[in-house]
């Protein structure tokens, strides 16, 4: 059976609920572990139907946000599933509050009591409104991108196909296409603003009727980051502005050489060598092909990991008109099945996004057999190591997709993952400033980020586009406004994807058991756990973010990139 194939049946709320509380009546009432144990796997195969009709919806509604009937089956889902959470801490009441506790954790793990803990703070039924139209506000967003029609030239794009020439080796043509994609921008910041303002100001309102100060501990909880609290990544903030900045600041230096440029325009960065920036050899099916091998070769779990999305047609990954931007990876629980979406542009990014989404969907495939719901993802900067390191572990293929440019690419890369964080931690302080000052207008948010982004960035030079000067770089960056506080987390795994690049050049046998192992336990376990479960070292413990950086930074520095 194929992705086309997979039936979408629109879930009927009243059902649902009238089943959910037969299911929580019957495990109230057991008798003994085993009458609990089995309305608590009704409950969870009730949860399963309704988690699977979304993420189809969602899919569908991705590649194609011009389709008018998964666009309405969208609308449904953004206004029921609040009620969907709600039959969720439903559960997680009677779990907390189960007297076979003991036997409960014992088969399932702590884990899932931590998840209800953590859940319970995030929802009350007076916020069930509120949650609706922030649903609402988030899809109006996503919807506003993937409708971009960029007109360069005569010729249209949306935001995925502009990139390669922005990309692109004449600097008049990236500064031109740079100049057209936020003229996008410009055009509908006061939208977009005004989308993030009603945002700010209702999570501000659902924080305060769920009896926080402002929404940072509410974020914190959504998240489910039961084992560091806020003050812990200021401090991990603070460890990338001391060590990983200054070495960014001076790839960015060896990068304006390497071009022969006098001053590194904001349109340059991503244009890496004078030579063109390394891209795959082939079509989006010559890459696919060449995957499969990549993946066959890797690991036999690997390879019949690759086969079975193939087979099922589980991704969906090159660009076209009206597709959301971006890529992700989901899964299909009803179906057992991963589900891989991108943008294929024709740049590197398209190798990235593979290896990165493909991380995810070996992880959520190696875990799908995992009886508890909350187990077949982990928290989400433990999701992030899976697509990260993943990127690493498949280093020793990229001969197949760049060919005489393999070095470049592997430069180009790692350098890239060290230039990432300070934008990543930028974007955390951003929202960490944001949702602690509610009531600023959008123009000190703006100004807010500007400040941000000089002490994390202070190469990034806007000076021939007075909207990006005034502080609007962070309105492109969808995380913000469809999942608050979910940035940081990549910042994080990459310090930990960071080990895993070492770990596998000096053995990656020992490294690919630790990645198997680290994928195979799903979310049963915190995020620190799973760290340590993996053979890592904390990524909030300076000597580790020291050794960590330091190793990465001698790679670089080994390499003439001037050669490329």
């Amino acid at each position: 059976m194929t992705f086309n194939d997979f039936e979408y049946q629109r879930p009927e709320m009243q059902a649902l609920q009238t089943r959910f509380a037969q299911y929580a009546k019957d495990f109230s009432a057991a008798k003994n572990f085993q009458d609990q144990r089995q309305a608590f796997n009704n409950i969870n195969t009730l949860r399963q139907e309704f988690g699977s009709m979304l993420n189809i919806c969602y899919i569908r509604h991705t590649i194609n946000t011009k389709d008018a009937f998964y666009e309405q089956e969208n609308e449904y889902f953004d206004k029921n599933n609040p009620l969907f959470k709600a039959i969720n801490i439903e559960f997680y009441k009677l779990l907390l509050s189960s007297p076979y506790k003991k036997d409960l954790e014992n088969e399932y793990g702590k884990q899932i009591f931590n998840i209800a803990e953590m859940s319970l703070k995030t929802f009350q039924p007076e916020i069930l409104e509120y949650l609706q139209e922030e649903n609402k506000l988030s899809s109006a967003y996503v919807k506003l991108k993937a409708g971009a029609k960029i007109d360069y030239k005569g010729q249209i794009y949306n935001l995925s196909a502009l990139i390669p020439l922005e990309n692109a080796k004449d600097r008049n043509t990236r500064k031109e296409a740079g100049a057209t994609k936020w003229q996008f921008f410009e055009e509908n910041t006061e939208k977009i603003g005004e989308i993030f303002d009603k945002q700010v100001k209702l999570r501000h309102k659902i924080a305060q009727k769920l009896g926080y100060d402002n929404f940072v501990s509410l974020g914190y909880a959504r998240m489910l980051r039961s084992d560091y609290t806020a003050k812990q990544v200021a401090q991990f903030r603070k460890l990338v502005k001391d060590h990983i900045v200054p070495i960014a600041t001076a790839l960015f230096e060896r990068q304006t050489k390497r071009l022969g440029l006098d001053t590194l325009h904001y349109y340059d960065e991503d244009f890496r060598f004078a030579s063109g920036n390394p891209e795959p050899k082939g079509s989006a099916e010559w890459i696919i092909e060449h995957a499969t091998t990549m993946y066959n070769e890797l690991s036999a779990e690997t390879g019949r990991f690759f086969r079975y999305m193939r087979e099922r047609n589980l991704m969906d990954l090159v660009n076209k008109e009206g597709k959301a931007t971006g890529g992700y990876c989901t899964f299909i629980r009803k179906y057992k099945s991963p589900y891989i979406f991108s943008n294929f542009n024709g740049t590197s990014d398209d190798i990235d996004v593979l290896t990165h989404e493909a991380g995810h969907a070996f992880q959520v495939y190696s875990s799908a057999e995992i009886p508890v719901n909350e187990y077949i993802w982990p928290t989400y900067e433990a999701c992030e190591i899976h697509s990260m390191s993943m990127e690493f572990l498949a280093w020793p293929w990229m001969h197949l997709f760049f060919e005489e440019d393999t070095n470049k690419y592997k430069f180009a890369h790692l350098a890239s993952a060290i230039k990432f964080i300070p934008y990543g931690v930028a974007i955390d302080e951003f929202q960490h400033y944001v949702y602690e000052n509610p009531e600023i207008t959008p123009h000190e948010r703006n100004v807010a980020w500007r400040t941000i982004e000089k002490k994390y960035l202070p190469h990034r030079n806007y000076s021939s586009n007075s909207f990006l000067e005034s502080g609007t770089f962070w309105q492109k960056q969808s995380h913000i406004f469809t999942t608050p506080f979910y940035y940081i987390d990549y910042c994080l795994a990459q310090i930990c994807a960071f080990q895993f690049w070492s770990k596998d050049q000096q053995n990656h046998k020992a490294a690919w058991a630790d990645y198997l192992k680290l994928c195979q336990v799903g979310g049963s376990k915190s995020f620190l756990e799973l760290v340590a479960l993996a053979n890592l070292e904390s990524p909030f413990e300076t000597a580790t973010f020291e050794k960590v950086i330091g190793g990465v930074k001698q790679w670089l520095d080994n390499v003439d990139d001037f050669t490329f």
